[in-house]
């Protein structure tokens, strides 16, 4: 949420009254939320009304000599904010502009933009940026907007969570020419950040009773995409649009993945495809696609309602001939300069006609062209069939901001992503449903939320990637932000409230002129105007009455004709979903002491199997007997870098290795080593898992997905659910009949000798094949023992015994080992008997026997 104020101060050093203009642009959909003006010691405010009283006020008491309003402004995404007044010889104004908008995240980056035209040499100019993020930033940069003009003005300051950039350029750095009285102060100030994520999928965050919830998951497989380009060649586009136009789709072509299916419609009078139905983007038909689109020639005029419904059979055939894979995503991008001149003309047919044929797999975007085409028409075909629409500007720069808008939905990540809060603490929930997330993008969630009724916020996400059904858990940070906010002057601390209002304005807006009868739009309208009041903001139905104290000189500042977009600049155009019930599969963890009745599925709880194999700590493996119901241990003294096979079944398909490393040095001469990092390979299924003490990552053929140990989530892929519980456990199920249990071990960053490592626990009801061996897997098949001939030991703490076992008699000690699964921190004691020399006797060969020489090696037993 960005608020920026805007100050400037003229004085008339003339002879002669002046008219004084502040002309300033501010982005579309930015929310003016004060004005104020000081005329000659005079002082005028602003405040906000609805429409029609905001006018008749205004007509009540005229300014006379100034004038105030919203022009819209002909700008890529701006609009100019003018106010003119006339003032004496001599006098002194001062303006103040306030305004707040959403910083959308696009293509990996939030970029901030400032208008910069004084129109003149200015004594005093500066801008400041204060920027604060609690994630803290990964980057920051102001490119140059100006040819080098100002190099090395603007200053940058960074810390880890807080940057100030400040431009303030002398009057002889303003000069357009060092005897120039012009000003080279004409354009933007451009910064561009982004914040850390590498933590976790989502940013949950509770202040002042609301919440706001940022969701931007990165390490994803794309999901493939079906991509139909829709293309207006009438007459109209004749020229730079069609010549700019081209060489766009040329390196949009290029971009296309070889999973990805396309085809291109192009239309004027007349609709052609350059193929019947969609075709891989091999490089010979992206070449072919290329040549086709070269030769076109426009001419003639706009059969829109054709072209969009031809676009759509070819989607809907291939769907229904199931020729398009399950989990892909289908796009149609129709770009377009014009309003229908030829076949159906009536715009509400047109949307009614897409709506009827189109199914609800399929995303709609439109890229209107310039300003002879209806935008709100193609903003509400696209709100209406799950996409958005843009303006693009018709002129030199057209082939870049189609390529920019390209870029933005090229790589779905996600499908269905869905976000469920508890219902009895969170209320006013903005849209929670949306059909797409595409890499480098942002989904922003915000609502209500009430202390009194829980004491903890936590959100549920589910959706479907590339190869795997997903359910995200996040834990909101309660206190945290006020701390942080607390700290600094520049924070807003009333941001989470601000931002909620602005999304659900926005969203209402959207609403309003999708609603289907006039009874739905005034209810909209309605919420909107007392939402507007009740936030101060001018919106499409409000407007700022400006006045002087005594109210005998009013001005008036109205927002232009209606040209919202649902959050202008938002990538997203979601839905309303009640909370929900999970899929059967997900099983949520509890929530500390507050039920969660939102939540349809079962809480549970799994405790752990009281008797599993485990390896902990300095590779100690316990390994339990069932028919003896004893536990035998011994330690694997070996080197970091070495990977030991715990199990190996070939015949099932079923692989664990893990591979060792050392503590940070030595401690009594000896190297003490543990588990740094487990494989785990599926082979039926081709699904592989790596888990390592920083993330869990998942592999089935060339898809992968990586989950953070930040992370709460299950992902279910094919047979195998993978649970993990943030910074404590992962947990892998195949097929419900086995499972693998790893235990996260962190310590101390800055502690002299331990490192973080993992413990891994395997139930002794898991079901392997007679050939299953590894040093666990051996034991799935129980060996006899016999324990004989009990007596002291030099330890009187630690009696020996004989063990009887393969034939063999070895000495043992009885001894404690650990189980971290129910006391992380301390462990459980675990009476067993060790057999000493690396378990020398009790495994089969020797323990060198079992190094493999990759992460995902079966074991080839001698």
């Amino acid at each position: 949420m960005a608020t920026t104020m805007i100050q400037s101060k003229v004085v008339n050093n003339s002879p002669q009254p002046q008219n004084v203009v502040f002309d300033v642009q501010i982005p579309k959909g930015a929310f003016i939320s004060n004005f104020s003006m000081t005329v000659d010691g005079i002082t005028f405010t602003g405040s906000i009304k609805e429409k029609t009283v905001g006018r008749a006020l205004y007509s009540q008491a005229r300014a006379k000599g100034k004038t105030t309003g919203l022009v819209r402004s002909r700008a890529l995404d701006m609009e100019n904010f003018k106010t003119e007044v006339n003032i004496p010889p001599g006098a002194k104004v001062q303006f103040e502009l306030h305004y707040q908008e959403v910083k959308w995240r696009k293509l990996g980056s939030y970029e901030h933009r400032l208008h910069l035209q004084p129109g003149r040499l200015a004594r005093h100019l500066e801008v400041d940026v204060w920027i604060i993020e609690p994630q803290g930033l990964k980057f920051l940069h102001v490119p140059d907007t100006s040819d080098g003009h100002f190099d090395g003005v603007p200053v940058i300051s960074k810390g880890h969570q807080k940057a100030h950039v400040s431009f303030k350029p002398t009057v002889a750095q303003q000069r357009k020419c060092s005897n120039c009285s012009e000003t080279a102060v004409d354009g933007e100030l451009l910064v561009v950040y982004d914040v850390h994520r590498e933590e976790k999928a989502g940013e949950l965050e509770v202040f002042n009773g609301y919440f706001v919830h940022f969701f931007a998951p990165e390490n994803m497989d794309p999901i493939p995409k079906n991509i139909l380009f829709v293309i207006d060649v009438s007459g109209s586009m004749w020229g730079v649009k069609m010549k700019q136009t081209v060489e766009a789709m040329k390196t949009i072509l290029d971009d296309l993945r070889t999973d990805d299916q396309f085809s291109v419609v192009d239309f004027n009078h007349n609709v052609r495809t350059w193929r019947n139905d969609l075709v891989s983007a091999t490089k010979t038909q992206i070449t072919d696609a290329k040549e086709y689109i070269e030769k076109i020639q426009p001419s003639g005029g706009t059969n829109i309602n054709e072209a969009l419904l031809r676009a759509i059979f070819i989607l809907n055939e291939a769907n229904n001939l199931g020729l398009l894979d399950p989990n892909s995503v289908s796009l149609i991008i129709l770009v377009s300069d014009g309003d229908p001149t030829v076949g159906e003309l009536k715009l509400s047919k047109i949307q009614k006609n897409v709506k009827q044929h189109i199914q609800d797999n399929i995303s709609l975007f439109s890229l209107g062209i310039g300003f002879d085409v209806d935008y709100d028409f193609l903003k509400r075909l696209s709100n209406d069939n799950r996409g958005i629409a843009q303006r693009i500007y018709g002129n030199q720069d057209t082939s870049t901001q189609l390529k920019k808008f390209y870029n933005q939905v090229s790589t779905p990540l996600l499908q269905n992503v869905q976000f469920n809060y508890p219902h009895t603490s969170v209320t006013d929930v903005t849209q929670n449903s949306f059909h797409n997330y595409f890499g480098g993008s942002e989904i922003v969630v915000a609502g209500k939320f009430d202390p009194e009724k829980s004491e903890q916020l936590k959100s549920i996400i589910t959706a479907t990637s590339a190869n795997t059904e997903l359910v995200l858990e996040t834990l909101a940070q309660m206190d945290d932000l006020e701390d942080f906010l607390s700290k600094d002057k520049h924070a807003d601390p009333d941001f989470t409230r601000k931002l909620w209002a602005y999304l659900t304005i926005n969203q209402l807006l959207a609403e309003r002129s999708l609603a289907p009868t006039a009874a739905a739009k005034r209810k909209i309208t309605k919420t909107i105007l007392q939402m507007s009041l009740d936030h101060h903001v001018v919106t499409p139905l409000t407007a700022m009455v400006i006045e002087n104290e005594a109210g005998d000189e009013r001005m008036l500042a109205d927002a232009p004709p209606q040209d919202h977009s649902c959050c202008s600049g938002a990538l997203y155009y979601g839905s309303k979903i009640a909370p929900s019930s999970l899929p059967s599969w997900a099983s949520p963890s509890p929530t500390p002491r507050t039920p969660m009745p939102a939540i349809g599925a079962p809480v549970v709880e799994t405790s752990p199997p009281p008797h599993v194999m485990r390896v902990e700590n300095d590779p100690h493996f316990i390994i339990y007997l069932p028919k003896s119901q004893k536990n035998i241990c011994f330690n694997i003294d070996s080197e970091p870098g070495k990977i030991l096979n715990l199990v190996s079944d070939p015949e099932s398909g079923i692989l664990v290795n893990g591979q060792l490393i050392g503590a940070k040095k030595p401690k009594n001469e000896k190297l003490s080593t543990y588990f740094g990092k487990l494989g785990f390979y599926f082979q039926h299924e081709d699904m592989k898992i790596e888990i390592s003490t920083e993330t869990i990552t998942m592999s089935r053929g060339s898809h992968t997905s990586i989950l953070s140990w930040s992370d709460t989530a299950q992902v279910l892929s094919q047979r195998v659910l993978v649970s993990v519980k943030r910074e404590k456990t992962v947990m892998i199920t195949l097929d419900k009949e086995r499972s693998f249990f790893v235990l996260l071990h962190r310590v101390w960053k800055k502690h002299p000798i331990n490192v973080d490592f993992l413990g891994i626990y395997i139930p002794s009801t898991n079901k392997f094949s007679p050939k299953a061996h590894g040093l666990i897997g051996q034991f799935m098949h129980e060996p006899k023992i016999r324990i004989f001939n009990e007596r002291p030991g030099k330890d009187p703490e630690k009696p020996e015994a004989s063990m009887e076992v393969k034939g063999q008699n070895l000495a043992v000690t009885r001894g404690l080992q650990k189980d971290y699964r129910t006391d992380t921190v301390f462990g459980t004691d675990v009476p067993c008997w060790f057999v000493h020399n690396s378990g020398k006797g009790f495994i089969d060969g020797h323990y060198k026997d079992y190094f493999v020489p990759q992460l995902y090696s079966f074991l080839k037993w001698p």
